[in-house]
């Protein structure tokens, strides 16, 4: 029993002691140092004067790591918040009632100009998509129903053209947006989606 509390002891001050501190803190010091040796190659390589102006090299690495480290946190952030966010959206259905699927497309064109003149861009991007859709249901491109959501529209699209469908899903992601995440609508933005939406309905 002396002997194993002896050697715990021991244990103990080797742990404490300098040389093992000082192993730990090298070992350490070592990766850092290797870090700024690569970021260094990678800076000398894209920027062949920063060989020159290596004196300065040690805390401009530092600020560079530290920014790099805040990018990516800010990306993954971002990328978190977006598929997040989509996956909110995909489960709603664009037609909330019987009476906006009873619509004809026209009828919700005209009604998106009514409220386009009344700068309420948000309702007018929602009577264009929904007259989008009701174009697509009559060029027998997809079979609108009050149920459905704009995944499954787009898996549909995707079967009569692939092309159509990726612009038909950026559209509808920003009508996700205005009409399920409320976001407010400049008019500039109205004016962008209504151009890429009329492509379509001006051919009718």
């Amino acid at each position: 029993m002396i002997n194993v509390e002896k050697a715990r002891d021991e244990l103990e001050n080797i742990l404490q002691g300098k040389e093992y501190t000082a192993y730990n803190a090298s070992k350490v010091e070592s990766w850092w140092e290797k870090a700024k040796d690569w970021i260094a190659d990678q800076l000398a390589k894209l920027f062949p004067s920063f060989e020159a102006a290596s004196a300065a090299a040690g805390p401009l690495l530092v600020i560079i790591i530290i920014a790099v480290l805040i990018l990516i946190a800010v990306v993954v952030f971002l990328l978190v918040r977006y598929s997040g966010r989509r996956m909110k959206y995909r489960e709603q259905s664009p037609f909330q009632s019987m009476r906006e699927i009873d619509w004809s497309f026209p009828m919700h064109l005209e009604e998106a100009k009514r409220r386009e003149e009344l700068a309420e861009y948000s309702l007018a991007i929602r009577h264009l998509f929904l007259a989008l859709l009701l174009y697509f249901h009559e060029k027998q491109w997809l079979i609108a129903r009050v149920w459905k959501t704009n995944g499954e529209y787009y898996q549909e699209l995707k079967k009569v053209n692939q092309k159509w469908a990726n612009e038909f899903h950026d559209l509808a992601l920003i009508f996700d947006e205005v009409t399920y995440g409320e976001k407010s609508v400049l008019e500039e933005e109205y004016i962008q989606f209504r151009i890429k939406a009329m492509k379509w309905l001006e051919e009718a």
